[in-house]
């Protein structure tokens, strides 16, 4: 029972992640943790390709925000 409830804990925590709307403030909100941590989760439970694909879509979600700010 608690592994499966960990397993669901994580699950939500990836699946924030991966929105597009979610910042690494929404989940620190969320779940009381920080950016590395949360890197660290998708990276031990996500495949190396989607862990990278990940990444590149944080990095260009970032660069978009970052430039409407300005504006």
């Amino acid at each position: 029972a608690y592994r499966r409830q960990r397993q669901m804990c994580i699950r939500d925590r990836i699946e924030m992640a991966w929105s597009d709307e979610a910042t690494f403030s929404d989940i620190e909100r969320e779940f009381g943790i920080k950016e590395p941590e949360v890197k660290r989760i998708m990276q031990s439970n996500l495949k190396p390709g989607s862990y990278r694909l990940w990444r590149k879509r944080v990095r260009w979600i970032k660069e978009k925000q970052k430039k409407h700010l300005k504006v």
